[in-house]
């Protein structure tokens, strides 16, 4: 007997309220509660969700929209401002992340590709959390708020750079993906100068003349992206590929702002569907395979980001305070280490232990730095009055 989708909604969302209140009481970051109920109802758990494929893909739309919004952030110059004062840090620190992440696992004898991914995946930090848990006034108007901002773009950079990589192995048959790659990054220049012309003199021109029509604006802004996705897939890049450059491409108009704040109700929406197929592919089984690996990678990471990012920004000349303050509030795996792992698999390009290694060190290291974070510096959510700022 098929279940209807809208009972799947239903499940969904009357779960994911509940136990997002549970979440907002205990100081958890949401993206762990929607993990969390997905583990729950999926086939590993309590099977009440059992098409997790469908869900997966309307989830990957979410991704597409977080992407395109995340364009949408990236001003040309405010860009290269930001990421010349931290491209250093931001790349250095990469590179000890990453090389952490491989030697763990070569110490548990994964294979070397495992090895590469779980090591990349391992690079960047939590997007989300990191800005949710700096008060607003420490992002717009404090040095840290620069810092970080600089640090998370060059990370999101850094990230569609790996999905890019992983995309031209998909894409690409055995043995070929040096030469997909090379096609990728042949068409990526030619990509987004076809955005810069399309939005110059067909995209910007219809939203000044019909501007006054707010639906007309969204419609615009929904066909452009996904538009774009589907252009980039033909030219045998990504969905994700197209869908930033989309977004990049339109950053410099002042409507820019006004098509992020209306469109992030709907990346929202499909969000929690994309994070909640990732608990329901969570085979809980698997953690005996990995519990022990995952422990210490978790652990690595949680001590080594932190000390890290002060001893890079030591040297740079930043303060030993702010350096230990921005090292904790990026001393976590990241929302893109759970694309990778989903983006991964699905490709067959690591096995299903090393994309269940990545996933619960995410897990644990969103968990533990919420924690470290919330209960020693200001935040939003602090439980302290003397810490809690917005």
């Amino acid at each position: 007997m098929d279940v209807p989708i809208t009972f799947y909604f239903f499940l969904i969302f009357a779960g994911a309220a509940v136990i997002a209140t549970v979440a907002l009481f205990t100081r958890q970051p949401l993206i762990i509660a929607y993990i969390a109920l997905g583990a729950a109802f999926g086939p590993h758990g309590f099977s009440l969700v059992s098409d997790t494929q469908l869900l997966a893909d309307i989830g990957h739309i979410g991704i597409i929209f977080l992407l395109f919004l995340l364009g949408l952030d990236m001003q040309p110059s405010a860009l290269w401002h930001t990421l010349r004062k931290s491209t250093v840090v931001g790349l250095a620190s990469s590179v000890i992340f990453f090389s952490g992440g491989v030697a763990v696992c070569m110490l548990f004898m994964f294979p070397l590709t495992d090895a590469l991914v779980v090591g990349a995946a391992m690079m960047f930090s939590s997007t989300i959390i990191g800005i949710k848990l700096l008060p607003t006034t420490v992002l717009h108007h404090k040095h840290i708020g620069e810092l970080m901002i600089g640090l998370l773009l060059l990370q999101d950079l850094l990230a569609i750079i790996v999905l890019m990589i992983l995309f031209s192995a998909v894409n690409g048959a055995e043995g070929s993906m040096p030469k997909q790659l090379a096609i990728s990054l042949l068409g990526l220049p030619l990509l987004a100068g076809s955005a810069v012309l399309a939005v110059r003199y067909l995209i910007l021109p219809l939203l000044a003349r019909f501007d006054r029509f707010h639906e007309y604006i969204f419609l615009i802004a929904l066909g452009w992206c996904l538009g774009m996705a589907e252009t980039a897939k033909l030219m045998g890049l990504s969905e994700e590929i197209g869908a930033f450059i989309a977004g990049v491409s339109i950053a410099t108009s002042p409507i820019s702002q006004y098509i992020a704040v209306n469109l992030k109700p709907l990346r929202d929406f499909f969000l929690i569907l994309f994070f909640f197929s990732v608990g329901a592919r969570f085979d809980l089984r698997l953690l005996e395979q990995v519990w022990m690996p995952a422990l210490l990678l978790a652990a690595l990471v949680l001590a080594m980001k932190p000390v890290t990012y002060r001893w890079l920004l030591k040297g740079v000349s930043e303060k030993r305070s702010l350096a230990w303050d921005l090292g904790f509030r990026l001393g976590q795996a990241s929302e893109f280490s759970l694309l990778i792992a989903y983006v991964a698999m699905g490709a067959m390009l690591i096995s299903e232990r090393a994309s269940i290694l990545i996933q619960a060190t995410t897990i644990i290291t969103l968990l533990a730095s919420s924690y470290i974070v919330v209960l020693n510096y200001p935040t939003p959510i602090a439980i302290s009055d003397r810490l809690r700022r917005d």
